[in-house]
């Protein structure tokens, strides 16, 4: 099946079998590797992404239901220039360890202030629930997502 996807501002128009993930899409046919693949069981958030200005979980769409839709990736964030307050905030506050969560960390967060801008801790917890971090004791996370709230103007 065809499919026209915005992708971080480009269309993207590319033949897909109908069971291909959205996930996939983006990792496999446009390269964009900083959506990560955690658990193939909805679970751990690492793959979330923006659609339609909304945080999903990319493993848990198809493809074709993306169709027409428009997708923000972790790499719309700092394109060629400084890094998104949340992604700063993250380096600052060392709400990472290995890594690998930390995109759909990131991702589920702007969505997050978005909604909340002067989240309380509690808050925070409860709307990153979704997203599952192997490494960290959440705390330097929440400090994190607090800090860009403050930088964002929250």
């Amino acid at each position: 099946m065809q499919v026209k996807i915005t992708v971080n501002g480009t269309l993207h128009e590319r033949d897909v079998t109908p069971r291909t993930l959205l996930v996939h899409f983006l990792r496999e046919d446009l390269a964009l590797t900083g959506t990560k693949i955690g658990c193939d069981t909805s679970q751990c958030g690492s793959c979330t992404v923006h659609l339609d200005g909304k945080a999903l979980k990319s493993c848990t769409m198809l493809a074709v239901q993306a169709d027409g839709s428009d997708v923000q990736t972790i790499e719309s964030l700092a394109q060629d220039g400084p890094l998104h307050p949340m992604q700063e905030s993250f380096w600052e506050k060392h709400g990472l360890q290995c890594g690998y969560c930390t995109p759909g960390m990131i991702m589920a967060s702007i969505a997050l202030l978005e909604n909340n801008p002067h989240p309380s801790d509690e808050e925070i917890r409860h709307g990153l629930e979704g997203n599952l971090c192997r490494c960290t004791g959440y705390q330097n996370i929440v400090a994190a997502v607090k800090n860009a709230s403050e930088k964002m103007g929250g």
